[in-house]
């Protein structure tokens, strides 16, 4: 599928997913929402897609929903606009393998919100984030940056939309790694081919474990893994890859 504002490529089990609106600072509008969702649906019906890796052209991850789009919508449209960012975003986060969100510059609402609903975040020295809706009069990032950052620092990013940079980002846990520019995007592709080499069904299932056991109790969570470690069983070559590791283990 040839998509307008976003790129798609696929190379040995690594699916790269760019954002490629870079004369408008990728820009969130609703043509990229749409293409977002379409591409998250085409990879997790993809069985060779192992890891997905998201980028962004240019020097500025995502500037945030396109503003631009705004004036001559109704109450309604914005409403169906939003819905269509809610809907890629989730669309994201479903994606049933490892999402690595590559961040080299500056992340801000809708920026955010992609990167959030990524596995993981690996971040450039000079990247910053913020979240400013609440300084816009709107309402949003309200769900996934209190279950990252917790919710009294939460409150105060979207209170005060205060732009923050990596380094306080990683303090928070938003970010998990933090590497020079030039360092960035070859620190993600080895990252993602290393998980690309492992089982696609077990890393698979890690990932739904976690998941939706940390939307359950402790005892459901027990449930779900034991699920999971049966599939796994059942479906993976578990003696081969435990005979692998014992041979690796005494040399």
């Amino acid at each position: 599928m040839n998509f307008e504002t976003i790129e798609l490529r696929i190379e040995e089990h690594v699916a790269t997913l760019t954002l490629s609106r870079e004369e408008s600072k990728n820009a969130l509008n609703l043509k990229m929402c749409l293409e977002l969702t379409q591409a998250c649906h085409m990879l997790n019906d993809n069985a060779q897609v192992h890891v997905v890796k998201i980028n962004a052209r240019g020097n500025v991850f995502c500037a945030g929903a396109d503003l631009k789009e705004r004036p001559h919508m109704n109450e309604q449209e914005i409403v169906a606009r939003r819905v269509a960012g809610f809907t890629a975003y989730a669309s994201i986060e479903a994606l049933q393998m490892p999402v690595i969100c590559v961040v080299q510059g500056a992340a801000f609402g809708s920026g955010c919100e992609i990167a959030a609903a990524s596995d993981w975040i690996i971040a450039s020295h000079v990247a910053k984030f913020k979240y400013p809706e609440v300084g816009w009069g709107t309402v949003g990032a309200t769900q996934r940056l209190p279950r990252i950052v917790g919710r009294r620092m939460a409150k105060e990013l979207l209170f005060t939309s205060r732009t923050f940079d990596a380094q306080e980002a990683q303090a928070l846990g938003l970010v998990n790694h933090l590497y020079d520019a030039d360092d960035l995007e070859p620190q993600a592709n080895a990252l993602a081919k290393h998980i690309s080499q492992c089982n696609p069904l077990t890393v698979r299932l890690t990932k739904k474990c976690i998941d939706q056991g940390l939307e359950t109790t402790r005892e459901g969570a027990m449930a779900v893994e034991l699920l999971a470690i049966q599939e796994n069983l059942q479906k993976t070559d578990w003696k081969a890859a435990i005979s692998k590791f014992s041979g690796n283990s005494k040399s």
